[in-house]
């Protein structure tokens, strides 16, 4: 199935069907040793997180391709080696970001708290191209006001403000983990800001930037993930080759040719080391947001007195599992890269003298 074919249906299948083998917990992907290390399965589980989980519909589209494809393993190989960079410089261009932009934009907008913004949204991904582009560009800007028109005539939010409220904001503005979210609190607490400010950030601008933070590391870690493949799986040939190179040879020439074998595996460990330690780095960041969120969903769902805090109340349960499903995709994706570190490290010790 091509690209294009299954773009039609994207979101569909992704949702509703799971192959056998597919799970997405860290329990499943670890690899005691590299005897037990399966690297075929390592990369269906990590296909079948971005068919899932990745916040661009090009790369989930084209994941979902490879995982239903007839003969999957050499379908997810293509995917890793080709299909993923070119769905990733795809979802670069304007049509893309845009869907992608208003996707993001309905999550985090409800109907409720923005029904203006959310209706936009909807109508621009229901209407094509066209609408997807006005609403990037001035639709997502003017709803946005026309919202907070309507919550400032009607008063009952800017009422229900405390310092308490305030002083939230201020503590988020200078320690929460989210760069994004940083940012948003840091601007609705401006010298000229206003109460429609901070009704606002609780309103949709806490959520929006939340699910930026998110994107932003699932983005990178996915974009950076690619690159290492390519080269870890070139390091992991040339490593192949040259100790194939080496038990051919004798004399001299053996004990050359293993120093250069061990050399090729050296440096093979050298690349899945690095991705490893970066994959942990994510893995921890994703379990203290997730640990973060956790906290907020209980702190809104005891602010049932205070209008401000709904909106916070019902997005902030699904953010707390969002990053918990991102902290066990980069506990995987740990656990794969140190099944290539050790594999390249007892190649390495094979080849020593």
């Amino acid at each position: 199935m091509t690209l294009a074919a299954v773009t039609a249906t994207s979101g569909v299948l992704a949702s509703e069907v799971t192959p056998a083998w597919a799970v997405t917990s860290p329990a499943h992907a670890s690899y005691a040793s590299a005897a037990s290390f399966d690297p075929a399965a390592a990369d269906r589980l990590y296909v079948n997180y971005l068919a899932l989980y990745d916040p661009r519909s090009l790369v989930r589209t084209a994941a979902w391709s490879a995982l239903i494809a007839t003969n999957v393993n050499a379908a997810v190989a293509r995917f890793l080696n080709s299909e993923l960079a070119y769905a990733v410089n795809r979802s670069d261009e304007l049509n893309a970001r845009n869907a992608d932009f208003a996707r993001r934009i309905l999550a985090t907008h409800t109907a409720e708290f923005a029904p203006e913004v959310h209706a936009a949204a909807k109508f621009a991904l229901n209407s094509g191209p066209t609408a997807l582009d006005a609403f990037a560009r001035t639709g997502y800007a003017a709803a946005m006001q026309r919202d907070r028109a309507a919550r400032e005539a009607a008063g009952a939010q800017a009422a229900a403000l405390v310092q308490a409220d305030r002083d939230f904001v201020a503590a988020l503005r200078d320690t929460d983990p989210g760069a994004q979210v940083r940012a948003a609190a840091g601007y609705a607490l401006r010298a000229e800001a206003t109460d429609a400010d901070v009704v606002e950030f609780f309103a949709y601008d806490w959520a929006a930037a939340a699910s930026a933070d998110m994107q932003a590391q699932q983005v990178q870690c996915a974009n950076s993930d690619m690159v290492w493949l390519a080269a870890v799986k070139r390091l992991q040939a040339e490593a192949e080759a040259a100790e194939k190179a080496a038990l051919a040879a004798v004399g001299e020439a053996q004990i050359q040719a293993r120093a250069a074998a061990a050399r090729a595996w050296h440096a093979m460990g050298e690349q899945a080391s690095s991705a490893q330690t970066t994959w942990e780095a994510a893995e921890k960041v994703a379990a203290g947001q997730a640990a973060n969120w956790q906290q907020i969903a209980r702190a809104a769902a005891d602010a049932t007195d205070n209008p401000n805090w709904q909106p916070i109340a019902d997005t902030a349960p699904t953010t707390a599992q969002q990053w918990t499903t991102w902290r066990n995709n980069a506990a995987s994706r740990t656990a794969y890269w140190a099944g290539l570190y050790e594999l390249a490290l007892q190649g390495e010790r094979k080849m020593q003298p």
